[in-house]
């Protein structure tokens, strides 16, 4: 067993002074029944804790690092630009040159606009598309996650088609919920349905093009194209929700891996090399309602912050520069979750793994996990217990079953068969 005494003891004293100890409840290490790390370091492939031990990472501070941790021309780029200050609340160059930079990388993103979180992208896309289409509803999906607004913290109803969601956290009110809508990944039915029931009131569709926060879950044939297809016809703004996947499944995201050009997108920490940033951008004429140009009220005394505009310049320029990142990591891809593969069946283990490219998720169950509710037959504990075992071991997963595992171009071949041998060993195989 690793000693954590010194994680044990800081988690004491934070939950003094911070709710539950933490400053975001995926780090809580409540889902395996644990304590959570309290990482001091972080260099390529590796976290190092407040009690020195070395984990292979395979969280990469939930996906935006890419290039592995601290790479050098993402460091270089920061100590240069923090001797000129920290922030200004103002107008910067940097600003431009990334703007023009997202825009060249995806087509579907014709103007962009810089914000400072995942969460605030997607709250600001929804109330963009509404403004613009002048509609109040929206339709999201169960098991994607689009960050804590509280228009978005619903869940679906008892029926498919309900007046409304149901408030899915405390402090949330009803009528805050009241015009989201809930459909089920993959089934294509629950959208038509919801467009049938208010013909000409749905403003947006938004989803993860690959779901990564019920666990990963690609899309199934047809699934987007129908989706894309239905948005155009009904004037309805199509969003995809790429704070996971920009950037990452390819340079262009999963709309380019999958074909599929959105109206508008949100992207999230990739976009400035693991600093607090995000951003949405899409077609002009959606994107010219914004303010000061139009309607929609938007703001952020931070947004496009020089130190995370440079981080990120340097982070999406590389990406763009070498190609090689993608065709290494989506290697790595298939060799660990490939790997694990072969040892849950080697071992008759009742787990299913699922991934695209260099995101992936093995999960406890012995269903084909398609949709939340698949997802969510999987056995809570059988994780926890794989988790602290393989932490022990260490290999550095993300504490809740629900939740993906990130490949970096730090991480090599090595780093895979040392995390696999372990694997095995839990199995018994």
């Amino acid at each position: 067993m690793a000693n954590t005494a010194k994680s044990a003891a800081l988690f004491t004293e934070a939950q003094k002074y911070i709710p539950g100890g933490v400053n975001s409840p995926a780090r809580a290490f409540q889902a395996v029944g644990d304590t959570p790390r309290f990482i001091k370091k972080a260099e390529a492939q590796y976290l190092y804790d407040e009690d020195d031990n070395k984990m292979i990472d395979y969280i990469g501070s939930w996906g935006p690092m890419i290039l592995g941790n601290n790479h050098p021309a993402v460091l270089k780029a920061v100590e240069e630009v923090i001797q000129d200050g920290l922030s200004f609340g103002a107008a910067t160059a940097r600003e431009v040159d990334m703007a023009k930079l997202v825009c060249e990388i995806l087509p579907s993103v014709e103007m962009v606009r810089m914000v400072n979180s995942g969460t605030e992208a997607t709250m600001s896309a929804l109330r963009t598309a509404r403004g613009y289409t002048g509609r109040n509803r929206i339709i999201k999906f169960e098991g994607c996650y689009h960050g804590h607004s509280d228009g978005l913290l619903v869940k679906a109803g008892s029926g498919l088609i309900a007046e409304g969601g149901t408030p899915d956290s405390a402090g949330v009110t009803p009528g805050c919920a009241q015009d989201t809508l809930t459909a089920q990944y993959n089934n294509f039915e629950s959208v038509e349905k919801l467009f049938s029931a208010y013909k000409g009131e749905i403003a947006a569709v938004i989803l993860e093009p690959v779901a990564a926060n019920m666990g990963v879950v690609p899309p199934e044939k047809d699934f987007l194209e129908k989706i894309r297809k239905i948005c155009t016809e009904e004037g309805t703004v199509l969003i995809f929700d790429e704070v996971i996947t920009g950037f990452r499944l390819a340079l262009g995201g999963a709309q380019e891996l999958l074909g599929i050009k959105p109206d508008l997108s949100t992207f999230g920490k990739i976009i400035g090399g693991g600093m607090p940033v995000g951003a949405y951008g899409g077609k002009k004429e959606i994107m010219e309602v914004v303010a000061p140009l139009g309607p929609v009220y938007q703001a952020g005394t931070l947004s496009g912050n020089p130190v995370a505009m440079a981080a990120g310049i340097t982070q999406l320029t590389y990406l763009k520069e070498h190609p090689d990142v993608y065709t290494k990591i989506n290697a790595l891809g298939e060799r660990l979750y490939g790997g694990l593969e072969e040892i849950v069946k080697k071992a008759g283990a009742p787990c299913k793994v699922n991934h695209v490219g260099s995101i992936g998720t093995l999960y406890f169950t012995d269903q084909n996990v398609r949709d939340f509710a698949s997802a969510k037959t999987a056995d809570l504990k059988g994780y926890a217990d794989y988790f602290k075992f393989m932490m022990d071991k260490g290999s550095y997963f993300a504490p809740a079953q629900f939740e993906a595992m990130f490949l970096s171009y730090a991480h090599t071949e090595a780093d895979i068969d040392r995390t696999l041998a372990a694997a095995a060993e839990y199995f018994g195989v």
